[in-house]
């Protein structure tokens, strides 16, 4: 895992421009979703998730430093964490992420983000 929780490590094979939208998303156990909505931004990039059926549509937020690499041949994006972390994790809210300043640190807490 990155020191920075909020940019995608070197090795994962993410490039600024990639649009990741719709991309499948695979836990350290398994399928958890598809990519929502996402951003590019140096020291703020994330991924919103929809979990869909799995855990009943809920959307979590990923900091960007959770991803361990990307094929954009498969569309397929790895994350360093389990199913079970990814789902007890606090559910995506966009009123929050768009108007906290705090939001992305509570968040950041949760992931263990060394602050």
């Amino acid at each position: 895992m990155t020191e920075n929780l909020w940019n995608y490590a070197p090795t994962a094979g993410h490039t600024p421009d990639a649009d990741l939208s719709g991309y499948r998303v695979e836990a350290e156990d398994g399928h958890i979703g598809k990519v929502d909505e996402h951003s590019n931004e140096v020291g703020s990039a994330y991924l919103v998730i929809d979990t869909g059926p799995w855990i009943f549509g809920k959307q979590v937020l990923l900091p960007a430093g959770a991803v361990t690499g990307i094929s954009n041949e498969d569309k397929t994006i790895r994350v360093a964490w389990t199913k079970d972390r990814i789902k007890a994790a606090p559910e995506f809210d966009k009123d929050k992420h768009l108007g906290d300043p705090h939001y992305r640190d509570q968040l950041g807490g949760y992931y263990g983000a060394g602050h």
